[in-house]
Formats: C-alpha cells, structure tokens, sequence
C-alpha cells in the first residue's frame, strides 16, 4: 500500500511541477500583444500530455532501475527526455495573432512579428494526406503552417482577409484565392 501512496505523491508532484512550469512559461514568454488576443494556431494538445505522460512513465522507470537495474534506468532517462522534448516542443511553437499582425515561434528559433502584408506567395505541400501552407515572407524567410495544426485554416482565413485590408486590394481581384483547394495567396511562381 505504502508504495502505491509514493507512486501517486509522485506523480502529484510531478504533474503540479508542469503546471508551475507552464503557468511560469505562459508569464515570463507570452507577454506579446499577440499572445494576449486568445487567437493562435497551436500543435495538438496530445504532444503535451503525451510529453507529460512519457516524463512521468520514465520517472517510473528511473526509480524502478534504482535498485541495480542499469537498463532499467538508462531507459527511464532516454523516456523522460523524450517526454520533456514533447512538451517542450509543444509549448515554445505556436503562431499567435491578432487584426494587425502574426507572431510566428518555432522550436530553438527567435520569436518573429509580420504584418499580413509581408506575406509575398505560398507553396502547398501534401505529405500522407496532411496539408501544409508555407508563407513565403518579404524578409526571405518563410512560415509554415501545418493544416493539422489547432486553429490553422482559422488563421489562414484571417491572414487573408487582413492581407487584403493591407495591401488595399479587394478579395474579388484575387482568382488564386480558393480555400476549399488550400489556396489562400499567390502561388510562388506568381509572386508579387
């Protein structure tokens, strides 16, 4: 019984450390405007909890191991790193947005701000039937927006309407605009 208390108060503990954690993550990092509109586009919330459930099963894993068990214990670490890049992962990539512009992070690269206005041309890609849109930017670099992605084709809408407002063109000048085909701007060969 004692050790069925001490798996649960670990557990406990490790999923209340996540929370401080994420709570810490969303105040130190999430202070942009961007942020504070509640509009994002976001991997699934599974990389997560998945993240967070390798973390604790390899938890388990390095306790068990403890007791002379080498493999047991290389093991738990390798799952609990895989657990802590999951959620990681998860938490530092996103694109937040509001009427004015985007704010695009990714994993290991510097947050950056574009207006809807600094998207030039997209390219479609279509890999084992998951869509993504990559946004080809005035500053050379592109945005990618994967359609499996939580709030994707919310955020392309949007990014097309106000990239129209932007640029002071009306959505009917624009015969490459077809959403039902992953069409929202100029395809790169006709690049403005």
């Amino acid at each position: 019984m004692g050790s069925i208390v001490s798996i649960l108060l670990v557990v406990a503990v490790v999923f209340g450390i996540c929370f401080l954690a994420d709570k810490g993550f969303t105040k130190l990092f999430r202070g942009q405007t961007q942020h504070q509109s509640g509009l994002s586009v976001r991997p699934n919330k599974k990389y997560g909890a998945f993240g967070l459930i390798l973390a604790v099963v390899g938890l388990g894993g390095v306790f068990a191991g403890l007791k002379d068990d080498k493999v047991l214990l290389f093991g738990g670490c390798v799952v609990i790193l895989l657990g802590i890049g999951l959620t990681i992962y998860y938490l530092s990539t996103g694109l937040f947005y509001d009427e004015e512009s985007f704010l695009y992070t990714s994993f290991g690269k510097k947050s950056v701000t574009y207006h809807y206005r600094d998207i030039q041309a997209q390219q479609l890609y279509n890999a084992q039937g998951s869509m993504m849109v990559e946004l080809y930017m005035t500053d050379g670099k592109s945005v990618h927006v994967h359609g499996n992605m939580v709030g994707a084709y919310d955020f392309l809408d949007k990014a097309f309407t106000r990239w129209c407002a932007q640029r002071g063109i009306n959505a009917e000048d624009c015969p490459f605009h077809d959403p039902s085909n992953s069409c929202w701007f100029p395809p790169v060969s006709e690049e403005n």
